[in-house]
C-alpha cells in the first residue's frame, strides 16, 4: 500500500450476484465469479488503481483509472456471467480518497463517494442492473442511470440464441463467421440481432460511454480522449 500525494479520483466498481443464495450449484457459481473476477484483474491490471477484489463472497470493488474501464469491465463481467446463467448487477460512482490508495486489495480505504456507491448497488428497490452515482452532476447521474436501465430491460428480454450471438457480435465476430459456426444463413442472424433489440443495446452503450468519458476528461483519467 502507498501513500497518495496527489488528490486522487477514482472511478469505484461495485458489483453483486444477485440470489446467489438460491443457487442450486454455489460451488460452481463461485468458481465461474472467481474466474469472471480474475479474468478482468489479468485483461485491465494496467488501468486498475486497485484490482477487482472480492469482498464477501459475491460481492467485489475496485478502483479504476478510467470511468469508461470501469463501465467496459462491468458489461464483460455481466455478459460472461450471463452466459453462465448467473445474473448480477453492478454500481459505478466516482471516488476521491482520503486515505492512503490499496494498490494490492481493494479495501481499507476511505474517501467520498465510497459509500455513496455502495448505498447505491445495494438498494433493492431498483430493477436495474447497472446503477451510478455522479454527485457532482445529477443531470448526467439521471441520464447514466435511464440507460442502466434501458440496457437491463433489454438484456432481460433475450432468448439463449440472442444472448449468444449478440455477446458474439459485442467481442467482434461479424455475422458470416456467426452464421457459418452456427450453420444457419446470414438472413437469420440478422433476424436474432433484430428480435433482440441489438442495435438499441449499442446505442445506450455508446451514451454511457460518451457521458463516461466526459468524467474520464473532467478528472483528467487516463480515459479521456
Amino acid at each position: 500500500m502507498h501513500v497518495v500525494t496527489q488528490a486522487s479520483t477514482y472511478a469505484v466498481l461495485m458489483g453483486d450476484l444477485v440470489k446467489s443464495e438460491r443457487s442450486e450449484a454455489p460451488s460452481d457459481l463461485h468458481v465461474r465469479f472467481n474466474q469472471a473476477i480474475e479474468r478482468q484483474n489479468h485483461a485491465r491490471r494496467k488501468l486498475l488503481a486497485s484490482p477487482l477484489t472480492i469482498t464477501l463472497g459475491d460481492e467485489f470493488q475496485s478502483l479504476v483509472t478510467s470511468f469508461t474501464v470501469a463501465a467496459a469491465i462491468a458489461r464483460d463481467i455481466r455478459l460472461e456471467l450471463l452466459n453462465a446463467g448467473i445474473d448480477c448487477r453492478f454500481a459505478l460512482g466516482a471516488a476521491r480518497l482520503t486515505t492512503p490508495l490499496n494498490t494490492q486489495r481493494a479495501w481499507n480505504m476511505m474517501g467520498p463517494g465510497l459509500s455513496a456507491t455502495r448505498e447505491r448497488l445495494n438498494e433493492k428497490k431498483s430493477n436495474s442492473l447497472y446503477r451510478f452515482v455522479v454527485p457532482e452532476d445529477p443531470v448526467l447521474e439521471t441520464l447514466l442511470e435511464a440507460s442502466g436501465a434501458m440496457l437491463t430491460s433489454i438484456e432481460r428480454k433475450w432468448s439463449d440464441v440472442q444472448r449468444r450471438d449478440i455477446t458474439a457480435l459485442l467481442e467482434g465476430e461479424d455475422v458470416n463467421a456467426i452464421a457459418k459456426r452456427r450453420n444457419v444463413s446470414v438472413h437469420n442472424i440478422y433476424k436474432v440481432r433484430a428480435s433482440g433489440d441489438y442495435d438499441l443495446y449499442v446505442i445506450q452503450w455508446h451514451a454511457v460511454h460518451e457521458a463516461l468519458a466526459a468524467l474520464d476528461r473532467k478528472f483528467e483519467m487516463k480515459g479521456a480522449g
